[in-house]
C-alpha cells in the first residue's frame, strides 16, 4: 500500500511523470512545476516522493498555482501547530521539575524484570529510559541503515515493481550488494534509475545524512 504524507514546504522533493522525472527540490518549486505539467495535460501521472523517506507526498493541484502554493503553505503551518503538546484550558503550571513529554503506556514484563527494575535507582521508569536510550545509541548506525533501505525499496515498489529484475535488484539492496544492483537496473529508464542508484548509494555508502544531495 502507498503511503501518502503531506510535507512542509521546505521539503526536499522529486517529482516524476511517468519515468520521467520533472522536478526536484522543496516542495513549494516541485508542486509549481508538476502543476504545470497537469495544466498542459490534465490525464498526467505525477508522483512526488520525499527525498528521504520516498514517502509519496500528497499535492492538491486544484486552482490555480496561487492555490496550490497556499494550500501547502496551510497544509506545513497546521503540522507545525499540531505538533506541539496541547496545553488544557485553565491548568496552572505546578512547581518543581517540568514535564518533559513524558507519555505513559502499558509495558508487559516478566515478575523477575519487575523485581529487578524496581531495585534500580530511581525506580522502573528511570531504569526503562536509560536501557532505551543505550540501545539506542547502540543501534543508531543499525537503525539508519534500515531507514535508507527501506526508503530505496518504497521508490522502487513504486516505480519499478513491475519491471525485469525488480525482485532480484530488492535482494541485492538489502545484501549490500552494489555492482549487482548497478547492473541489474541498468536497463531501467535512465531517470528511474539514476534515481535508484543514488538511493541505494547511501545505504551502500553505510547509510550516512540521507537527505543531502539526492535532488541535485
Amino acid at each position: 500500500m502507498r503511503r501518502l504524507v503531506t510535507e512542509s514546504p521546505t521539503t526536499c522533493c522529486t517529482a516524476f511523470v511517468g519515468t520521467k522525472r520533472i522536478a526536484s527540490g522543496d516542495l513549494l518549486r516541485v508542486a509549481l512545476k508538476a502543476k504545470a505539467v497537469m495544466d498542459r495535460d490534465k490525464w498526467a501521472q505525477i508522483l512526488i516522493f520525499d527525498d528521504v523517506t520516498s514517502n509519496l507526498v500528497e499535492v492538491d493541484f486544484r486552482g490555480s498555482p496561487e492555490d496550490v502554493l497556499r494550500r501547502i503553505k496551510d497544509q506545513g503551518a497546521g503540522s507545525m501547530q499540531s505538533s506541539a503538546p496541547p496545553q488544557p484550558e485553565g491548568e496552572t503550571r505546578r512547581p518543581g521539575r517540568p514535564r518533559l513529554g513524558v507519555v505513559a503506556r502499558e509495558v508487559t514484563l516478566m515478575p523477575r524484570h519487575w523485581e529487578w527494575l524496581a531495585n534500580q535507582p530511581g525506580g522502573a521508569s528511570v531504569a526503562l529510559r536509560k536501557l532505551v536510550e543505550q540501545a539506542r545509541r547502540a543501534n543508531q548506525g543499525r537503525d539508519r541503515q534500515r531507514r535508507v533501505q527501506e526508503s530505496a525499496y518504497r521508490f522502487l515498489s513504486a516505480m519499478a515493481g513491475d519491471r525485469p529484475g525488480f525482485e532480484e535488484a530488492t535482494r541485492a539492496l538489502f545484501a549490500g550488494k552494489r555492482e549487482q544492483f548497478d547492473k541489474i537496473v541498468e536497463p531501467w529508464p535512465i531517470d528511474v534509475r539514476n534515481h535508484a542508484k543514488k538511493l541505494a548509494a547511501v545505504a551502500f555508502d553505510g547509510a550516512g545524512p540521507a537527505a543531502s544531495g539526492l535532488a541535485k
